[in-house]
């Protein structure tokens, strides 16, 4: 307010000087109504400069590509606005309060002709204020943020014509706003993106509490976007699971065991599972031994063997995904660091991060829900698919990523059937084992559970009829 009193102090008298200009007095009322005229002018600047802000940074940027392949009017100049969003700030802000103190000055300047310096100060600072909000903040803005695409495309000319008049002010103060923002250790929040990952996750829960989305839609869409943080070692079939076959089998063993395991593609190994030369698919297996130009008895398994891929552990599925499609493979073999099979990955293991799981026959659902707190979770299920299913925090480790893995960790020993791991006011029951393999659980999630506290801490108690003293068999 302090430049707009300064500012009127020096129009008063030019405008009382101008009131007499030739002997001939100008009437009070002339100068009056210009004025209002001027001032009008400068409301309607308002109102663009700040209904341009909103337009300018609400429009996202695969649409602003949209409309320049379109050739739709003004979307060439958006786009140059749109190239230095720094810029494109400074422009709105130095036009917005050029125009907003011109019209505060202008105001005190004319109501001093009729009124005292003090009364014409506080009536300018209330009613200007008014009307900013009302004409050149709030309704323009609504406008915009209802119209951004349409209004972001009439007033791109405009603008740029703006940048150029003000060309001067706009240089100096973004020179001197990138000075502050790096001897502050800032950086202007208009050069990142105005939306985070974060954001869209929550922007999806929202959509399915407002029935915008179902829940089978928002869950694929978390997984989407869950994808490229996925590692092969999270989505493999592990090594245990594998069905594989030696060279040294005939293709009548091959096809006998691709039938019994319901496979289309068997890993093809050489000594050990951990020489795995290549995969061989059960179409090709009954073609030649059947339908086949060469004898059976001199066909071998190893003549319809197809090469494979051997990736990392640690490599992202994105990747994996891109790389399987560009060598069309449907089955890769997951090693670790010294070259040793973990498992193998195929198409429908990557598509099911996507789309969820996708099951045959009589196989079992990976999650069953019991009631609102508890399931029942196979030990092979990602702990980040338990934490969603039940809004909970189970953490993850570096060694693990699975319900099963949780339970030996905290435990730190080979469980058995019935024993119970308590953690932070979630209660995981061991259901079901094999051998060494933790096959179910239950988890449950207690009335003592608080998001907000977990401090790690774990008891292991166990059944009145089942032993520790030795592991499961």
């Amino acid at each position: 307010m302090g430049a707009s009193v300064a500012t009127a102090a020096a129009i008063v008298p030019a405008l009382q000087s101008g009131l007499n200009y030739g002997g001939a007095e100008v009437s009070k009322s002339v100068v009056a109504g210009l004025g209002t005229v001027a001032i009008l002018i400068l409301i309607g600047l308002s109102a663009f400069f700040s209904s341009s802000e909103i337009a300018m940074f609400s429009l996202p940027a695969h649409r602003l590509e949209s409309l320049v392949e379109e050739g739709r009017r003004g979307a060439t100049t958006l786009k140059a606005l749109k190239e230095d969003p720094h810029r494109l700030l400074v422009t709105i802000l130095v036009g917005n309060n050029l125009v907003n103190i011109a019209m505060s000055s202008l105001a005190t300047g004319l109501l001093a002709l009729y009124l005292s310096q003090g009364q014409a100060v506080a009536i300018a600072t209330f009613g200007i204020t008014a009307l900013v909000l009302l004409f050149g903040e709030s309704a323009p803005k609504s406008y915009a943020v209802e119209n951004t695409e349409s209004w972001a495309l009439r007033i791109a000319r405009p603008l740029k014509l703006s940048e150029k008049v003000l060309l001067p002010l706009i240089v100096l103060f973004d020179y001197l706003t990138r000075i502050v923002n790096k001897v502050t250790g800032g950086r202007s929040a208009i050069e990142s993106s105005y939306v985070t990952r974060e954001e869209i996750q929550d922007i999806i829960e929202t959509g399915e509490r407002e029935g915008v989305l179902d829940e089978e839609e928002r869950e694929m869409l978390q997984r989407t976007l869950r994808f490229n943080d996925t590692i092969a070692k999270e989505v493999m079939t592990p090594r245990l699971d594998m069905s594989a076959i030696s060279t040294d089998a005939s293709i009548e063993e091959a096809i006998e065991q691709c039938v019994q395991g319901s496979h289309a593609r068997l890993p093809v190994y050489e000594g050990s599972l951990d020489n795995v030369i290549g995969i061989v698919h059960l179409r090709d297996l009954v073609r030649d031994l059947n339908y086949g130009e060469a004898p059976t008895e001199n066909l071998e398994l190893e003549d319809l063997i197809e090469p494979t891929l051997h990736v990392p552990e640690s490599k992202n599925v994105d990747d994996l995904l891109t790389e399987m499609r560009k060598e069309r493979l449907h089955m890769v073999i997951v090693i670790d660091e010294f070259g040793t099979t973990e498992g193998l990955v195929t198409m429908e293991d990557l598509t099911e991060e996507i789309v969820g799981e996708i099951l045959e026959g009589g196989e079992e659902e990976p999650i069953e829900h019991v009631d609102d707190a508890t399931v029942v979770a196979k030990g092979e299920v990602n702990i980040e698919e338990v934490n969603e299913a039940l809004a909970i925090d189970i953490p993850e480790g570096e060694e693990f990523e699975t319900i099963a893995g949780f339970i030996f960790n905290r435990v730190g020993r080979l469980v058995r059937a019935g024993e119970v791991v308590e953690y932070d006011g979630i209660e995981i029951r061991v259901e079901q084992v094999e051998n060494t393999r933790i096959m179910k659980a239950r988890i449950t999630r207690t009335d003592a559970y608080d998001p907000d506290e977990t401090d790690g801490d774990t008891e292991v108690e166990v059944s009145d009829d089942v032993s520790t003293d030795q592991p499961a068999s």
